[in-house]
């Protein structure tokens, strides 16, 4: 055991503990969510403390036995080790400074075990005076929320690249299967099952683009400013060796903002970022609801396309199949988007120099991305790949529908369409059969008007 004190108490620690007493409090003062931050949050403030003890060493500005020392620790947790010291609540006070803090001592105290000193024996490693030398919360923290965003982002715009690609398979295989297509759930003119497969992968498209693109916005960090973004403490040669380690150690192509106030107190790149995954939410809430309507029946509903069954749908109703991995998909979206409003509430109720609420924001679109990178994979191998289309079906309700007059228009006019469309629902008769039987067309017409590329390819006029 081991007691750790500071002016405003003491706290008694085991020797398993790595976390000191600014973490103890902290987990008394905020039992709220039961989930510490995000395990690459974690990774991404340790990056930030191996670059900046990496700097100290390159500048001389730390003893190197304890430079070194800090610097494997670092490289321990990086490599998994001590993943239950961080142990922090999501849901802070502080700006971030309970997890800044968690960090700071994990380290110090593994730090203090590599040298063979005592945990808490911060006369030798201490974690402000050696862990966080020339560094703020304030500064620290919003930089590893844009590190862990990046590294999430990336993941995310592959899966919807996947999504994109997977979309435009079907479109292809799908692409001579003539249907009804719809408008306003009426029937409206005929398409094929592929082209609705092109529509939404054009969608998605513009999800993958913009969520790639977004990324350069996290990439300026205010790393350096300390408290404020004024760099008060902080020497002017740290500045700039800082930015160069931290993108050795990321990877990431990052650089110091040109004014380091900024990025301190104006959270709007995170608004944007959620934004972003937001419409993506968006779209995929669409394609997830149009699959399920395409599906529906198997015999009372559309019925023209059939998912995956992967799942008994009732505990009541035998032989019932429900889509269940749309509605997945469903449920993921709308998180998403209760999340953006969390982040955009949290990043206008910024004051002045700092915004209290960044462990919110943090956890928030870490949550987004992680939800959407999880989802999107399942929705691809357990459900769009296995789309089969039902082109009898897809057939039948073409041919007893009015939705191929409009394609009629160019041949027999306006008003001659609109009254066989009337005369058809009106006496069951197919739109066909009362074409054929008052000799306003041809069968050898007809079959040339009813083809795929006929019916759904633009410029193809009509014969009149």
């Amino acid at each position: 055991m081991r007691l750790e004190q500071d002016t405003l108490g003491s706290f008694e620690l085991t020797d398993q503990q790595y976390y000191g007493l600014q973490t103890a409090r902290a987990v008394v003062n905020f039992p709220i969510l039961g989930q510490p931050i995000h395990p690459d949050l974690v990774l991404a403030l340790v990056q930030i403390k191996k670059a900046a003890v990496l700097t100290h060493l390159a500048n001389k500005h730390i003893d190197s036995t304890i430079g070194q020392a800090i610097n494997q620790a670092c490289d321990d947790v990086l490599a998994g080790a001590l993943a239950d010291q961080f142990i922090v609540d999501a849901f802070q006070g502080g700006a971030g400074t309970s997890a800044h803090m968690n960090v700071n001592e994990v380290l110090a105290n593994r730090a203090l075990e590599l040298i063979g000193a005592a945990k808490g024996d911060y006369t030798k490693i201490h974690p402000i005076d050696h862990v966080n030398l020339y560094q703020s919360t304030n500064d620290v923290f919003p930089t590893a929320v844009r590190i862990a965003a990046i590294n999430r982002l990336k993941s995310v715009s592959e899966a919807f690249a996947r999504l994109q690609t997977t979309l435009q398979a079907k479109e292809q295989e799908f692409a001579t299967v003539l249907k009804v297509g719809r408008t306003q759930l009426q029937d409206a003119v005929p398409v094929t099952l592929g082209q609705e497969f092109g529509a939404w992968a054009q969608a998605i498209a513009r999800d993958r683009w913009r969520l790639y693109k977004v990324e350069e916005r996290l990439r300026q960090v205010n790393i350096g400013g300390t408290a404020v973004g004024t760099g008060i403490n902080a020497p002017r040669k740290y500045l700039f060796t800082m930015i160069d380690k931290l993108r050795e150690v990321t990877g990431i192509g990052l650089a110091r903002a040109d004014y380091l106030m900024d990025p301190t107190q104006n959270n709007d790149v995170f608004v944007e970022v959620s934004g972003l995954l937001k419409t993506a939410a968006v779209n995929l809430t669409k394609l997830a609801n149009d699959l399920r309507l395409l599906a529906s029946g198997p015999r009372a509903g559309f019925g023209e396309i059939r998912l995956p069954a992967l799942q008994s749908g009732s505990s009541i109703m035998p032989g019932k199949v429900n889509p269940v991995m749309p509605e997945a998909v469903n449920q993921v979206a709308y998180q998403v988007m209760a999340n953006d409003l969390a982040i955009t509430l949290a990043a206008q109720g910024g004051q002045l120099e700092l915004n209290a609420f960044l462990p919110l924001i943090a956890h928030n679109l870490l949550q987004m991305l992680d939800l959407l990178d999880h989802v999107i994979p399942l929705f691809i191998d357990k459900c769009i790949v296995g789309i089969e289309a039902d082109v009898d079906r897809c057939q039948a309700l073409l041919n007893n529908s009015t939705a191929i007059v409009t394609a009629l228009t160019g041949y027999i006019g306006y008003d001659q369409a609109a009254a066989i469309a009337k005369e058809s629902l009106a006496t069951g008769t197919t739109v066909s059969a009362l074409l054929l039987q008052k000799g306003l067309l041809t069968a050898q017409q007809l079959e040339i008007i009813l083809k795929p590329e006929t019916m759904t390819s633009p410029g193809i006029p009509g014969s009149k």
